[in-house]
């Protein structure tokens, strides 16, 4: 019989962590390690359970991550570590979770020890932009500014309690935009992954919906480093996420789900997949992608990561 991969996901009671529970419940080649919950805190207890598994999953704060790492025992060369907060997005020694950007990423993701899962609105950012700047499309120097659409759900556990109470604020029933000082926690992924020489502009928005993201770059074709028509630009994208199981970039004309003029954010809630859409004209080009801000944006990315650490289909709990 097969040995079980012992798994510990530290943070298990927050959103990400209890959405990785969800997608581990019918999976028999995992074993998880569960934490009493008056010692979820507990330094020894977290490191005995860190160091006892084979793969632990960080969902918590940034600053407990990072601790949370320093509990790794010096001579445990075994125990695989995948970060979901944005502690360790930039830093060097982490593979970036996000296979399906490069064969360079997919290798890393295949031998590394350290693991950040990509942050939600980076996800769908460095989606539509990353292969530009790759082919040389999108000079690295450009003026980029990305608006992005999330359910309340990727704000945490006290805005899902906020929103879905029964005294829930009015203002919190329309759209809210956030980050206004544009110091947004993703913004030095968008950077440091694409290669730009500057961040976004980034405007976030919240709005009264659970869960899904739609994430849009605009792109003014005369600023390019080379002259490309809508068609092109499609092309582009078409060729870089071709053959990729949870990135699909959508057909340029006649899509069933624009027909019409609209592109709703929550379509692919509770999924791993992704569609980029790739619209305007040959003067002006928006660039979309859409996800499930739980998904492919957090808990879903952290499974897929785990698969290929692990040597197993990247599909496994995922469809």
């Amino acid at each position: 019989m097969k040995k079980k991969i012992k798994v510990f996901i530290d943070g298990g009671e927050g959103t990400t962590g209890l959405k990785i529970h969800q997608r581990f419940e019918n999976r028999q080649d995992l074993e998880l390690l569960h934490i009493e919950e008056d010692r979820r805190k507990d330094p020894e207890e977290r490191r005995r359970l860190i160091n006892q598994s084979d793969v632990t999953f960080l969902c918590l704060p940034d600053a407990a991550a990072r601790q949370a790492v320093t509990l790794v025992d010096k001579e445990n060369d075994y125990t695989k570590i995948i970060d979901a907060s944005t502690a360790h997005r930039t830093e060097e020694g982490w593979a970036y979770g996000f296979p399906e950007l490069s064969a360079e990423h997919r290798k890393a993701l295949k031998t590394a020890r350290r693991v950040a899962v990509p942050g939600c609105y980076a996800s769908g950012f460095i989606s539509c932009v990353y292969p530009l700047v790759k082919a040389g499309v999108i000079p690295k120097d450009y003026p980029l500014t990305c608006h992005g659409v999330s359910g309340y759900s990727g704000a945490g556990k006290k805005m899902i309690a906020i929103m879905e109470g029964n005294d829930k604020p009015q203002e919190c029933e329309s759209p809210r935009q956030y980050a206004l000082s544009q110091e947004h926690k993703h913004l030095p992924e968008m950077q440091k992954i694409c290669g730009l020489d500057h961040k976004p502009i980034f405007n976030p928005i919240v709005d009264d919906y659970y869960s899904g993201m739609v994430v849009s770059v605009p792109l003014h074709t005369r600023c390019l480093s080379k002259a490309k028509t809508l068609k092109e630009i499609h092309q582009i994208m078409t060729d870089h996420y071709k053959g990729q199981r949870f990135v699909k970039v959508m057909e340029l004309q006649g899509s069933q789900r624009l027909e019409d003029g609209f592109l709703p954010a929550d379509t692919l809630a509770g999924t791993n997949d992704m569609e980029i859409f790739v619209c305007g004209n040959d003067q002006r080009i928006l660039l979309a992608s859409r996800l499930d801000n739980l998904g492919k944006g957090a808990s879903g990315a952290a499974v897929q990561c785990m698969n290929i650490m692990m040597g197993m289909d990247e599909t496994t709990g995922l469809l």
